[in-house]
Parts: structure tokens; C-alpha cells; sequence
């Protein structure tokens, strides 16, 4: 577990699907502006219960790192993942989503710069990946504050609210220097 001011991060657990749900259900219409829409069984209990077991899958697997962020209570504020973690290629992509009503409040930095640590050493992973929409300027600029470097655009990277947007990809070298 990581601390920042009040905050920690830490991996996901399946005693985590409760409050996961009710943070996923309280941020939904927020984080379908920025990412495509989850399917609508994920939001019920059966749904998170689901999605838990595979992050869980995938994290005992190697494929997966998945954490929440809490706040000072306990209340899960946001979530950080390295996700398609191939240990071969030493890469992952990172992704995080953070609660509304905790944006600006440098918890994107947070994660991500725990994502970071996690990468170089629990997986000794030598680049990181990430894929924003263009709307998304709060996550570039995040990248950017971190060491990322825009590395290419991706036409048609998602779909939000009904049509396909264009993105980015930003890369990490985490080599050392």
C-alpha cells in the first residue's frame, strides 16, 4: 500500500466489489464522456463480481495489475491499472479513471506515478504504454507531468457517446538512465 497525503493505492480485491460498484455507478455518466461505455451487465453486483474475478485472473496470470485508490475513509476515489503486462517485450499499458468530484486534486499524478513504481519494480517492465481520446486533455497532460512522450495518433481509438474518436499513444521508457 502506497500513501500520499491521505490517499493510498492499492491491488484489488475481490472483498472490493460492494464499493467498487458503488464508485463505478457514481461516476458512469463522468467517465463515459472521456472512455467507451462499459457494457450495461457490468453495473450490478453479479456484473463487478465477474470483472473482479477476471482482473484477479489476470493479475495472478501476470497479465494484469489492478488497484483502486482510496481515500482518507476508505472510499475508493479512483483506479490504476497496468494491464497487457508482457514480461517477454518487458511493456504494459497504464489506465486509470479517477472520481468527478476528486479531479484536480493530483490523484491522476498519484496513480500514475504509482503505476510507474509498480512497473519498474514488481515487474522490472522496461516501457509503458497509454491511449487517450483528444477530448481527454487532463490525462495528456497528466502523461506529460510523468515522463511520457506523445509517440503517435490513433485514428478511431474509441467510441464515445455514440461515435468514434480519435486519439493518442504516449510512451514511458523506463529504462534507466
Amino acid at each position: 500500500m502506497t500513501a500520499v497525503s491521505s490517499h493510498t493505492m492499492r491491488t484489488l480485491g475481490q472483498d472490493d466489489a460492494d464499493a467498487l460498484l458503488a464508485f463505478e455507478l457514481a461516476n458512469r455518466a463522468w467517465f463515459e464522456r472521456h472512455v467507451e461505455a462499459r457494457e450495461p451487465a457490468f453495473y450490478s453486483p453479479d456484473g463487478v463480481a465477474r470483472h473482479i474475478a477476471q482482473y484477479l485472473e489476470g493479475h495472478a496470470s501476470g497479465a494484469w495489475h489492478p488497484c483502486l485508490l482510496l481515500d482518507e475513509d476508505g472510499r475508493i476515489v479512483g483506479r490504476a491499472n497496468l494491464k497487457d503486462i508482457d514480461r517477454a517485450e518487458g511493456s504494459a499499458e497504464v489506465g486509470y479513471r479517477i472520481a468527478h468530484d476528486q479531479t484536480g486534486k493530483g490523484l491522476a499524478t498519484f496513480a500514475l506515478r504509482n503505476l510507474i513504481g509498480l512497473a519498474r519494480t514488481a515487474w522490472q517492465l522496461k516501457e509503458l504504454r497509454a491511449e487517450i481520446t483528444h477530448a481527454n486533455q487532463g490525462s495528456a497532460a497528466v502523461l506529460r507531468k510523468c515522463g511520457f512522450v506523445h509517440a503517435r495518433e490513433l485514428p478511431q481509438l474509441a467510441i464515445v457517446d455514440g461515435a468514434r474518436v480519435d486519439g493518442a499513444l504516449y510512451l514511458l521508457d523506463l529504462a534507466p538512465a
